[in-house]
């Protein structure tokens, strides 16, 4: 019987080998210097930008690079100003629609709302699967002992595949977090409403503050017109003989001091119109009509009751609602932190297929693949041990509820004396609008009556100056009183919340 012979044995040229791998590392440590300095390069780069980011001395302000005013400058002259009809006169509504929808407090509260409703469905995402596509690409350059010698071996893998996670059950700690989240845009609305609440307001305010600058200037302007003929009187009795000069020095003063005062009430018209144009989202520097004071219809007697307008307000304020979604997302927060005590059970699963290429100095390559390949498992976490980490973070969540709590009782109080303070200052306001318009009125007859007799020689000039002096009190405390009042009732429906129930609502400002 004829026995195969072995093999033959492979013959290795250890000659060509050696010569093949000092090559090799020859060329290894051209490469290893080219890359240290590449990385040196690098370093310093990033060491002469990390110079640039501040001040060089502290007693210098720091300079923002070349081209940054350029763009800070575009940044604020986009076209976002509010449109105004310099000859149309504005009432309240009018300027409450357009404070609601171009004030910036307004857009960035909306926008916030807006951030809440996403995390809202981020937390929702947790209930569905992700599914990941996923490709590994490595390739290395390493020696390896071949026989007596190290000879330098290459090897290329690539691997796509799709990537599926899907957490079964966790005891709660998905729903909770859902709650927590549904709350917490429960919360951005209603943020949303006292930002919504206090715009409205504040127009009403800066309004009403515009109304009474404008009547203090019709009120300066009549007080100058009437020291005009004071002083013209004086003059004209100067003349003849029938008045003396300290009376006419008196009287020109008074009129004088009267021109101070015009001319300090129209800039402060310009400035309370500023104010309001501002709040609009318009330049202050623009032209606004409002409809008069004498035009606005007031109440003739205060018909609100305090504890009714008490209990309105702890359900319509959004400050009080606010903070009681932020107490529920406190005791969502509670039940995912008792979640964590417990295992979570989770499936993963990969599908995909393994391609891979090999190489050693001096011998031919391998390739092979596609092959396909997959694996699944369903695996069960449970924390035994934390060092206490769990425990204490159920102790934060129950700390969050009882401060959420506590700040609702302190807002509740805070609420309640507003409203009283509110309630007190319009009930005042009604009765001082009622004396400063019976002072107004017997002002004015006392004036006329004194100026009359003045001009007849039966009184003097300072009799005369006194009652203009007079008159010009009555007339600025008649227009304060009945802005104050107007002030007052917008304030105290801000109190108890019910502008917003009569405010118009908008899904968007």
């Amino acid at each position: 019987m004829l026995i195969p012979s072995s093999p033959p044995a492979t013959v290795i040229d250890r000659n060509a080998l050696e010569v093949g791998v000092k090559s090799t590392i020859d060329k290894s440590r051209i490469r290893a210097g080219r890359l240290l300095m590449f990385a040196g390069a690098i370093l310093c780069s990033l060491r002469c930008a990390q110079g640039q980011l501040t001040s060089s001395e502290a007693e210098k302000p720091f300079q923002p690079p070349s081209g940054f005013a350029s763009k800070q400058r575009g940044a604020a002259e986009q076209d976002r100003r509010t449109p105004i009809e310099a000859d149309h006169p504005y009432t309240l509504s009018e300027l409450v629609d357009l404070a609601e929808r171009h004030n910036p407090s307004t857009r960035a509260a909306w926008e916030n709302a807006r951030a809440a409703a996403a995390r809202l469905g981020i937390a929702r995402s947790d209930l569905l699967p992700a599914v990941n596509a996923v490709a590994l690409t490595n390739t290395a350059r390493e020696g390896i002992l071949f026989d007596d010698v190290f000879v330098e071996q290459t090897l290329g893998i690539f691997q796509p595949m799709l990537q599926l996670n899907y957490l079964i059950f966790d005891f709660g700690a998905r729903s909770a977090r859902i709650a927590e989240a549904r709350q917490q845009l429960l919360a951005a609305n209603l943020t949303f409403n006292r930002t919504f609440l206090d715009v409205l307001f504040e127009t009403m305010r800066r309004y009403y503050a515009l109304l009474n600058a404008m009547g203090q200037s019709d009120a300066a302007q009549v007080n100058f017109d009437n020291a005009e003929t004071v002083r013209k009187a004086v003059d004209a009795r100067l003349t003849v003989g029938l008045a003396t000069l300290p009376d006419a020095l008196e009287a020109r003063a008074a009129a004088a001091q009267a021109n101070f005062t015009l001319q300090a009430a129209i800039g402060d018209v310009d400035i309370r119109r500023g104010d309001l144009l501002s709040l609009l989202g318009a330049a202050p520097s623009q032209r606004l009509q409002v409809q008069p004071l004498a035009e606005i219809p007031t109440p003739e007697h205060l018909d609100i009751d305090v504890h009714e307008a008490t209990e309105r307000s702890l359900s319509l304020r959004p400050e009080i609602g606010e903070q009681t979604a932020e107490r529920e997302a406190a005791r969502a927060e509670i039940r995912a932190a008792r979640s964590a005590f417990f295992p979570s059970l989770q499936f993963q699963s990969q599908v995909g297929e393994f391609r891979a290429y090999g190489k050693q100095d001096l011998f031919p390559g391998l390739y092979t693949g596609p092959q396909g390949e997959w694996n699944a498992n369903v695996s069960l976490e449970w924390d035994l041990f934390d060092g206490g980490r769990r425990f204490n973070q159920l102790t934060e969540a129950h700390a969050a509820e009882k401060r959420a709590q506590a700040q609702i009782d302190q807002t509740r109080d805070e609420v309640e004396r507003q409203v009283w303070t509110a309630y007190v200052t319009v009930r005042t306001a009604f009765y001082q609008r009622d004396a400063a318009a019976a002072l107004l009125a017997a002002s004015q007859t006392s004036y006329n009556a004194a100026l009359k007799s003045y001009q007849l020689g039966l009184r003097t000039t300072v009799d005369v100056v006194s009652a203009q002096r007079t008159l010009a009190q009555a007339l600025s405390g008649d227009v304060a009183a009945r802005t104050t009042l107007l002030t007052g009732l917008a304030d105290l429906a801000y109190r108890t919340g019910d502008l917003l129930q009569s405010a118009s609502r908008k899904s968007h400002p």
